[in-house]
């Protein structure tokens, strides 16, 4: 968060009760003792949630596990499937003609999916799966763009127990590549190009550039032609979409799957430069995905229509795009392009045009549309929504007014989530119609989830700023990292470890009220539209190039995105005409456009200390243009500083 708006949010002081509504969760006195049965009986109350919301194969004994911390175990005992859970028990129940997905491409064409047919489909993609020779526990990576076969591809692994791993379309070859190796897959299923910004973005030349000297575990590319672009077709490695499905029958029996099988592996940035494989097991992590639906959004299956604007490609789509809404039998809505093409009302047409009544997005998009104007809002019909979401960062309070009283006409509740990929699900949310909010926090944890805020010594902080933990484990939390057990626990348990407290990684305080504001990472992590991008993997891109001898990337403050990305860089020699345009398309072919640096500025010297370390507070001091009040002591050139605050070039 920037200096400007932690100090909004420090200031902050209205309040806004919940409006009245005929709900199971009606008053922050709901909400105190849904939390005090989990003190009373903490696993008895979770084994309770767990048996009463989701359809199990073989029932659990045993809630959790905890002989081998942070190794915790869910409902270990118990068998279940993730996609029976989302399409057959609705289906079974009679709703198999309700609409499961609606969908709205760039373009302006138009699905709507019943249960029944998205339930078909899975079943034949999940067949395709196995004549593909994928069988459970083999890695598939997904990397589409916001259509319903991306959708598709996830439950039919999770169908058949093969643990998918989607990758954001919009990342590049390399980090394709560098996720399908550390995964070691068999299968990438993409698409030949997806709509955006009026064109076609291909992926399916990514895929061939990723995989283009080679990659030992991959057998085959399964491509949905969504584009109609031009690709290259590899023999007996490519293989469409549409022709292999619809040579597979429309049922596919569900495995048998172990509740701590791995569903899904995301990977998410580090400080470290190395991406983590951050790994979901089934059971725990679909419960929590169901529950949150309720708690959070007040979710009313058979009348709502849902929309979280995420991209299936990080963990909020995961959960709220698709696995949520579908575990509790409701409609989710998708959309394949941007949220300003052809302008910046296509978001509240497309709410309009499909009945929208639960909006989920992030603060980088409001505050965009808020700049775009009031006009393109006040166009549309907006009265059926009647909960309004945020997630992926700190939400600015001028930023959530404007989105309480010009989208939500002063009558719906705003939901400010905070969470993570590690932990699944929601950990700190204000329920719609019980909690009173105030803009900018995300107010109370969730029943079940236990949050504090501690000093560096894991003392328990009770007014104040200070580090955000939590002190027990929770269903959907993530099991591990891929391949990498110390890297799990030096990284999330390693900072509190006498006391077995998750470490978040984000600075956060508590009022007078006991609401929670989270004041952003304090890491070398950064929240860039509300994606973690981590600032070593930005510095290893640039050095990559052949004229960087060194880089130090910082955050710096951007009204739009929230956090942008300011480089500082020493070449290896002169400064030529071109090389800033150079240097920003070199780190979008190596990791992605949303990694591209909003600043770079050329230096012949970094701060460093006398042990060689670089002082990145003096370099968020300096990029931020605000006033330097870091010691500078313990540089080895103070001189450094001067040089440093000189012209930028961008």
């Amino acid at each position: 968060m920037s200096q400007e708006n932690i100090e909004s949010v420090l200031d902050e002081t209205r309040v806004f009760e919940p409006p009245q509504s005929d709900t199971s969760f009606s008053s922050i006195a709901d909400w105190q003792r849904a939390c005090d049965n989990f003190e009373a009986d903490f696993e008895g109350t979770w084994g309770d949630l767990a048996r009463q919301n989701l359809t199990w194969q073989k029932p659990f004994h045993t809630v959790l596990n905890s002989d081998k911390p942070p190794f915790y175990r869910w409902f270990e005992d118990g068998n279940i499937n993730l996609s029976e859970n989302c399409l057959d028990r609705h289906v079974n129940n009679g709703l198999g003609e309700r609409t499961a997905i609606i969908w709205e491409g760039e373009p302006g064409d138009v699905r709507h999916i019943s249960y029944q047919q998205l339930l078909a489909e899975v079943c034949q993609a999940a067949n395709s799966l196995k004549t593909l020779g994928v069988v459970k526990g083999d890695r598939v990576i997904i990397y589409m763009p916001m259509i319903p076969e991306a959708a598709v591809a996830m439950l039919a692994c999770a169908r058949i127990g093969a643990t998918h791993s989607v990758v954001f379309g919009a990342f590049s070859a390399q980090a394709l590549r560098d996720r399908v190796e550390d995964a070691a897959a068999t299968l990438i299923i993409t698409a030949d190009g997806g709509y955006r910004r009026g064109a076609v973005h291909s992926l399916k030349n990514s895929v061939d550039e990723a995989l283009s000297q080679g990659c030992p575990s991959l057998k085959h590319v399964l491509v949905v032609k969504r584009g109609q672009n031009d690709v290259n077709w590899v023999d007996n490695r490519d293989i469409d979409w549409t022709t292999l499905l619809t040579q597979q029958a429309t049922t596919c029996p569900p495995e048998t799957i172990a509740s701590e099988h791995p569903l899904f592996i995301l990977y998410t940035s580090g400080s470290t430069g190395k991406p983590k494989g951050i790994v979901h097991s089934t059971g725990g992590y679909l419960l929590w995905a169901h529950l949150t639906m309720l708690y959070s959004f007040d979710f009313k299956p058979a009348s709502d229509v849902f929309w979280c604007t995420a991209d299936v490609g990080w963990i909020t789509g995961h959960t709220y795009s698709v696995y949520g809404p579908l575990s509790n039998g409701g409609t989710t809505v998708m959309y394949e392009g941007v949220p300003t093409y052809p302008d910046a009302g296509r978001l509240w047409k497309i709410c309009q045009d499909h009945k929208v009544s639960i909006f989920y997005t992030a603060p980088t998009a409001i505050r965009a549309l808020n700049k775009a104007g009031d006009q393109y809002p006040n166009a549309y019909d907006l009265s059926k929504l009647r909960v309004l979401g945020t997630v992926g960062e700190p939400i600015n309070p001028e930023a959530w007014m404007w989105y309480y009283k010009v989208i939500g006409g002063e009558r719906c509740p705003v939901v400010d989530t905070w969470w993570q990929t590690e932990t699944g699900g929601h950990m700190l949310a204000p329920m719609p119609f019980a909690t009173p909010t105030k803009p900018g926090s995300a107010t109370h944890a969730l029943p079940g989830i236990a949050t504090e805020i501690v000093d560096a010594q894991g003392d328990v902080v009770q007014k104040g700023g200070g580090l955000l933990v939590i002190t027990k484990p929770w269903p959907s939390m993530l099991r591990g990292i891929w391949g990498d057990e110390v890297r799990f626990i030096e990284t999330y348990w390693q900072k509190f470890a006498d006391k077995g407290y998750y470490f978040a990684g984000d600075g956060a305080r508590k009022d007078e009220d006991g609401y929670f504001w989270i004041m952003g990472r304090v890491d070398d992590v950064l929240n860039v539209s509300g994606h973690r991008l981590g600032t070593m993997e930005i510095e290893s891109a640039l050095v990559s190039h052949d004229a960087v001898a060194e880089a130090a990337v910082v955050g710096c403050p951007d009204d739009i995105k929230g956090e942008g990305i300011f480089a500082f860089v020493i070449l290896k020699t002169a400064v030529t005409e071109g090389l800033e345009q150079e240097l920003r398309a070199h780190v979008t072919k190596t990791i992605g456009a949303i990694a591209k640096p909003d600043v770079i500025r050329f230096t012949e010297n970094l701060p460093k200390t006398r042990s060689g370390k670089i002082m990145r507070r003096l370099l968020r001091d300096i990029a931020a243009g605000r006033e330097i009040t870091s010691d500078i002591s313990t540089l080895e050139d103070q001189a450094v500083v001067a040089q440093l605050q000189g012209k930028t070039v961008s």
